[in-house]
């Protein structure tokens, strides 16, 4: 899997991310798991993983630290992602007692140092902040993440769940470029090319991080109306590819230019997505799954 510029500022990255926002197992036998999940990832050319100080329970990082720490590839061979911002109650953090966003310049500063130490790394590749605080001081915000990149413990700024206007507030206070802008992205949820997230990224020279690019499973076995219509449309356009409902439905945001992050437990899900990289989706097939989505004259037989 050849490696692309996140942006015309940022890294070169894998194009396609796994993301741990869906690990729970933080055990023995989760390493274990963790292990052979990331030895996939890096067989099928995946190089780059995002992380978040909430995962598994405020506990993930350091997992993924645990087994990078006993691995024989190099630091310096992958890319790593991590971000703060959200805050949710846990029996580990009895400080936290109602779900908050909180960016300020302070949690920001002992979020990265919790992450370095818990990843086992010198430094972060991307440190993202995840939702933006509206009581945070922006200018003090702006200010730490830039002291943290010149330091050198951060490589690069990003920003998560950003609306357009959040995104531009954020750059106004700061002198470096936003590299990445994580937003849910799939067929079952295309709010974010209607609301002009999309097109502010690509103006911003950013390709587009699409989380949950399967819906979080809803894709391939969700039974409401608009999941079935949709696996219904993925399925036939699937058979003139001779691909799967999953790897038709990451094609689809592939040539959106987003980079799917994916985030599924399963083997087989994991390789049905890098599949969608050798599928070019025509331009006509695009609009027929987008239109479908949307809810656009489409008769099902036999459901008419």
């Amino acid at each position: 899997m050849k490696k692309i510029y996140l942006s015309d500022s940022g890294p070169k990255v894998s194009p396609a991310v796994y993301g741990f926002w869906r690990w729970e197992d933080t055990s023995a036998s989760g390493a274990i798991a963790m292990e052979k999940v990331i030895n996939l990832c890096l067989e099928l050319g995946i190089n780059t993983f995002d992380h978040a100080d909430i995962y598994g329970g405020y506990q993930c990082e350091e997992l993924f630290g645990n087994v990078m720490k006993q691995r024989s590839f190099k630091r310096e061979d992958i890319v790593l992602f991590t971000k703060c911002g959200v805050n949710i109650p846990h029996p580990v953090r009895p400080d936290i007692r109602v779900k908050h966003f909180d960016t300020s310049a302070a949690h920001i500063l002992k979020s990265v140092d919790s992450s370095l130490q818990k990843l086992k790394t010198d430094y972060i590749d991307i440190f993202l902040l995840d939702q933006l605080d509206p009581l945070s001081n922006l200018e003090e915000t702006a200010l730490a993440l830039e002291r943290l990149r010149t330091s050198g413990k951060i490589r690069n700024i990003g920003v998560a769940n950003f609306s357009v206007f959040q995104h531009q507030l954020l750059a106004s206070y700061l002198r470096v470029p936003i590299v990445t802008n994580h937003i849910e992205l799939n067929l079952l949820n295309t709010t974010a090319l209607d609301n002009g997230q999309i097109d502010y990224i690509k103006q911003r020279y950013m390709r587009p991080i699409a989380a949950a690019p399967l819906a979080g499973g809803r894709i391939e076995n969700g039974t409401d109306p608009t999941a079935l219509r949709v696996n219904y449309k993925l399925d036939e356009i699937g058979k003139k590819y001779g691909a799967n409902v999953e790897s038709i439905a990451v094609a689809w945001l592939i040539k959106l230019g987003a980079l799917p992050l994916i985030g599924t437990l399963k083997e087989q899900r994991i390789r049905n997505i890098v599949k969608a990289f050798d599928i070019d989706l025509e331009q006509q097939d695009w609009y027929e799954l987008y239109n479908t989505s949307k809810d656009e004259a489409l008769n099902i037989q036999g459901n008419e």
